[in-house]
């Protein structure tokens, strides 16, 4: 769509604004000629970048500009809003679509000239429905954005060039990252003090008419084992020695059920992030990016059609419409069997949820994931048929299994030992059909109560308890969210600043650790301005904000009660923190004066600078420690180290330059310095 535009013929027609040139091409395709639609590609006013921008003598007024890039559009809309005889804000439906609607209305000056519509996915007949509808701006949502950022302009603006003066320039503090950040931080101390403990366990191998199974000790003469009650090899040995003793084992109890399993609900923005991130590595950044261009619309040969509904949701409600045509696709594709008598409804546990809206689902759950492969592009068919998978698996029958507990005892005059078993099988598919979730299916063979069975081989297992493990995107998100802080808008540009910032990177688990720079920023942060990484205070902000949402709460009471102890406290840091002598140095020397190198940070990540500096300006490229020098010379530039590297996609190892990208060599096999020329020659034919 191109930039607003002022022609007679256009005069008289509606014209409705929308966020995104995208979403406005969609729209334009199920509205007649009466309509002109038009994009303000996102905010059309904001807080300056240049200065804090909020006047807090006159009580936090918030002083917004139209951003430089944004005047000529925002003039074009102003002089079409003039000639329209009406003018209909068609912006996104949460806080952050409320505002840019309201932002639109002041820029226009439209005072009551407008309406306002909002529509959970872009299709005709939500399109239709909405300009049925229409309503005014909801003053209160829009008070709750201007809260929160108002908040974190705040947080931002005051507390970052503390962070500047007393560690070094370039960094950042927030309301919800600094809190995610320390998250990070302290998962990452415990993991340092843990302390390994060694326990055992005992397991073996019966022998049915040469059908083995395995099971495992539960008790020794009718005490329960608990999981630390074995402690050493030494012990497990005596134990192996007895049970081998027993002249017979019996099976003592046989125990059938029936067992189900009930598929998930479908997905809000915060499980659908943390889907994409199990199931198809996907970044949560990466994730929104797609879900937007499946929400604005796809091409599939006769016209765009947005194919999910609004993304940025934390709601489980499903119009009844979708329901009804969702259970038309799963006996159509799969059969009534595995429809249930009703459509299943599920409830939301997340804290502050906004039940008006509605699950991320399919638009048109007719419209099946293979029918769009080959007509969008990869990531995003994936994504859509994730989506529609959950959707579709949400609405069919539980799994059933059939379970099968065996017993097994033995004694061998001094102690008694009981063993168990379990057998699992699927009896039913249910929804497993459709969204496939990992269980394991274990036979066991036919047994029967007082049956004498062999035992093959006792075997007795070692084991170390492990430190909880770091933080992934997924399992972040998950805590983020079940602790009430941020919102579905929020995950994805949290967690990129904490990686922006280099206060923490990914081990080659695409698990978060902190970096020096992010233990220095968190402790700092922890220890004079505690309430903004506690986790308590800032879900009680976010419980605030959603009073201001509901009309319940004035939202310059809340900035009030938050800014002045604030920045009472900032004040008095500044005069008590002493400057950190924050200087990362390395084991390399620099070759033109022969001073220590550091690491250095800048916008494009890591690097080295010498400490001569700035009499000394040396730098150089910091190669990962993360990947291995092989101790051979790039055979193709003669310059770099040859070092390990992995595929993003599936982790498989290759050996590329350290040069890189100035060197593009990569090869599968490992090169030596006399076969490097016959790798580099080998990789030219050579597909991934």
């Amino acid at each position: 769509m191109s930039k607003a535009k002022t022609t007679k013929e256009k005069i008289n027609k509606s014209l409705i604004i929308v966020e995104s040139p995208t979403k406005a091409k969609t729209i334009s395709q199920f509205l007649g000629k009466d309509f002109q639609i038009e994009s303000s590609y996102g905010h059309v006013r904001d807080l300056p970048k240049s200065k804090i921008g909020i006047d807090i003598e006159h009580d936090f007024e918030p002083q917004y500009i139209v951003p430089k890039k944004a005047q000529k559009n925002a003039n074009a809309l102003k002089k079409l809003a003039l000639k329209a005889p009406r003018v209909i804000l068609a912006t996104d439906e949460d806080r952050e679509g409320e505002a840019i609607a309201w932002h639109l209305a002041k820029l226009m000056n439209l005072d009551d000239h407008y309406e306002r519509i909002t529509f959970h996915e872009i299709t005709p007949e939500a399109i239709k429905k909405a300009l049925e509808s229409p309503r005014k701006i909801d003053e209160n949502l829009v008070n709750a954005q201007q809260a929160r950022r108002v908040l974190d302009r705040l947080v931002g603006y005051e507390l970052s060039p503390f962070l500047w003066q007393k560690i070094r320039r370039g960094l950042s503090a927030g309301r919800v990252q600094s809190v995610a950040l320390k998250l990070i931080v302290d998962r990452e101390r415990e993991r340092q003090a843990f302390k390994a403990d060694e326990y055992w366990s005992i397991s073996a191998i019966f022998d049915k008419k040469k059908e083995l199974f395995e099971a495992g000790l539960s008790s020794i003469n009718n005490k329960s084992l608990d999981k630390f009650d074995i402690k050493n090899g030494k012990q497990s040995e005596e134990i192996k020695k007895n049970i081998e003793s027993c002249e017979r084992f019996i099976i003592s109890e046989i125990k059938k059920q029936e067992t189900k399993k009930s598929p998930l609900p479908p997905f809000t923005t915060s499980t659908l992030q943390q889907e994409a991130s199990k199931k198809l590595r996907f970044s949560a950044r990466q994730t929104m990016r797609l879900a937007q261009m499946l929400y604005e619309g796809q091409n599939l040969g006769d016209g765009s059609i947005g194919l999910i509904t609004y993304m940025r949701t934390d709601s489980l409600n499903i119009a009844e419409s979708a329901l009804s045509k969702c259970r038309e696709v799963i006996t159509e594709k799969f059969g009534k069997e595995f429809i249930p008598e009703s459509a299943n409804y599920y409830k939301n546990k997340s804290k502050g949820a906004q039940e008006a809206h509605e699950a991320v689902r399919p638009t048109h759950p007719e419209i099946l994931p293979a029918e769009i492969k080959d007509k969008v592009e990869p990531n995003v068919y994936k994504l859509y048929n994730l989506i529609w998978q959950r959707f579709v698996a949400s609405q069919m029958k539980d799994a059933i299994f059939d379970r099968l507990a065996i017993s097994i005892g033995g004694e061998n005059g001094k102690e008694k030992f009981l063993f168990k078993a379990n057998g699992n099988t699927l009896k039913f598919k249910g929804f497993l059909a459709v969204y496939p979730s990992q269980f394991q299916e274990v036979l066991l063979p036919t047994l029967e109560m007082n049956e004498e069975i062999k035992i093959n081989e006792v075997k007795p297992e070692q084991h170390f308890t492990q430190p909880p493990a770091r933080y992934n995107e997924a399992s972040l998100i998950k805590t983020l969210e079940e602790n009430g802080i941020g919102r579905p808008s929020t995950y994805a540009p949290i967690i990129s600043v904490l990686q922006d910032r280099f206060y923490v990177e990914k081990d080659e688990e695409r698990r978060f650790f902190p970096t020096e720079l992010g233990f220095i920023v968190n402790d700092i942060l922890a220890k004079h301005f505690s309430q903004i990484t506690d986790i308590n205070f800032t879900a009680k902000i976010e419980e605030d904000l959603d009073e201001v949402a509901e009309g319940k709460e004035q939202w310059k009471q809340i900035i009030r009660n938050f800014y002045w102890p604030f920045k009472e406290n900032l004040t008095k840091k500044y005069d008590e923190v002493v400057k950190e002598d924050f200087q990362e140095k390395t084991d390399e020397i620099c070759e033109k004066c022969g001073k220590p190198m550091l690491v250095k940070w800048s916008k494009f990540g890591k690097f080295l600078g010498c400490s001569g500096f700035p009499e000394c300006r040396n730098i150089k490229k910091l190669i990962d420690a993360s990947k291995k020098v092989t101790g051979v010379k790039c055979p193709k530039c003669k310059e770099g180290d040859v070092i390990i590297k992995r595929t993003k996609a599936k982790k498989r190892m290759f050996y590329g330059c350290s040069r890189w990208p100035d060197c593009d060599f990569v090869s599968w096999k490992k090169p030596t310095e006399e076969s490097g020329e016959e790798a580099l020659e080998s990789e030219k034919n050579e597909e991934e």
